[in-house]
């Protein structure tokens, strides 16, 4: 992907998650004891739960929380969630792919609709932009992790298909059924990512500047904020310099 598209303009902003770590917290548990009760609690034999706890670890979220959310999946006071998938288009002519977990869909649901609505965007029937994404797996690591070529020349080495680099760090993809694969062979050579998920890469992407950026962000931040709400994918790009005049 060219020009302005780092993974920061692709998932949801970095900036806001200081402001929101208990929130943040909160869902990652959620996360974690999902991919408990689905499989089994242990990480190294639970591809998804290893995943979820990674990325809990990247966010600095202690141990004991950790512990206590894998230990939640086998009491019997976890409640039942489910992975609940929306799709809609977004100020500027984009669209966004809305992951949840939820143990209420009709809330959910609204919600959702609710937020598309009042930001300038319209929820989709399953489907409506889901076709302009490839499902992918996305491993990421810093940019201390190595150089471009270093990553690149890793990446090829453990079977990926496409990795950018810049300043921010380095995003590895792979077709997702080897995501687990992949990032077990980088994790030789690189270390521990800083996470490893299935993602939603856009096929083409739309630029996005002035008002309609700002409406956007708005959008995607009141997503964010639901607590059901995992994961926002966009197939948006903004510019540095529109980035920095909305602050």
């Amino acid at each position: 992907m060219a020009g302005h598209s780092k993974f920061k303009n692709i998932m949801h902003r970095k900036g806001a998650q200081d402001k929101k770590r208990s929130a943040m917290f909160s869902k990652l548990s959620r996360e974690i004891t999902v991919a408990a009760k689905m499989g089994t609690p242990d990480p190294a034999m639970n591809p998804r739960l290893r995943a979820a706890v990674l990325a809990a670890k990247a966010q600095s979220m202690p141990k004991d929380n950790i512990q206590r959310a894998i230990e939640k999946a086998s009491g019997g006071d976890a409640e039942n969630y489910e992975d609940v998938r929306y799709e809609g288009f977004g100020p500027g002519g984009v669209s966004l792919i809305v992951e949840a977990l939820t143990d209420n869909r009709n809330r959910t649901a609204t919600n959702v609709r609710t937020s598309f609505s009042k930001n300038g965007g319209n929820l989709g029937a399953s489907g409506s932009v889901s076709h302009g994404f490839d499902r992918l797996g996305l491993i990421t690591y810093p940019a201390g992790a190595g150089s471009a070529d270093a990553v690149l020349e890793a990446a090829i080495e453990a079977g990926a298909e496409d990795v950018e680099s810049d300043e921010d760090g380095h995003q590895i993809w792979t077709a997702q059924e080897s995501l687990h694969e992949v990032a077990k062979a980088l994790e030789a050579t690189l270390g521990e990512a800083e996470s490893t998920k299935l993602a939603w890469r856009p096929q083409t992407p739309v630029d996005v500047d002035g008002d309609a950026a700002g409406q956007l962000f708005k959008l995607i931040d009141a997503l964010e904020d639901d607590d059901d709400i995992q994961t926002v994918w966009g197939n948006y790009e903004v510019s540095d310099e529109v980035m920095e005049k909305l602050g």
